[in-house]
């Protein structure tokens, strides 16, 4: 099994606007794809960065779901943040393997 973490930063304005959104409509969208079985959204609550940080994390059973995302999903929905959150945010993606 696989985890893949996105981590973001954004702006404190932007904050309440970007969960909403990201309740209500991306996280949505992610698991509306088939390709993942869970996921977890956290903030972090001791961040050393400006701004407030989120982690979403999404489980997936294989790289071949991940991959299959990644050029079916990945590009539309990356799309859509930047657009509605243009220099509001800067972002990072991690992809994991579980060892136990």
């Amino acid at each position: 099994m696989l985890l893949f973490n996105i981590t973001i930063i954004l702006e404190e304005a932007a904050a309440t606007e970007w969960l909403a959104w990201m309740q209500g409509v991306q996280i949505p969208a992610l698991m509306d794809t088939g390709k993942f079985v869970s996921n977890r959204l956290l903030k972090v609550v001791d961040s050393p960065n400006e701004g407030v940080t989120y982690c979403l994390q999404f489980i997936l059973n294989s790289r071949a779901e991940y991959e299959s995302y990644k050029v079916e999903y990945a590009p539309a929905l990356q799309e859509e943040l930047n657009t509605r959150f243009k220099d509001r945010h800067v972002s990072f993606q991690t992809l994991m393997e579980y060892l136990d």
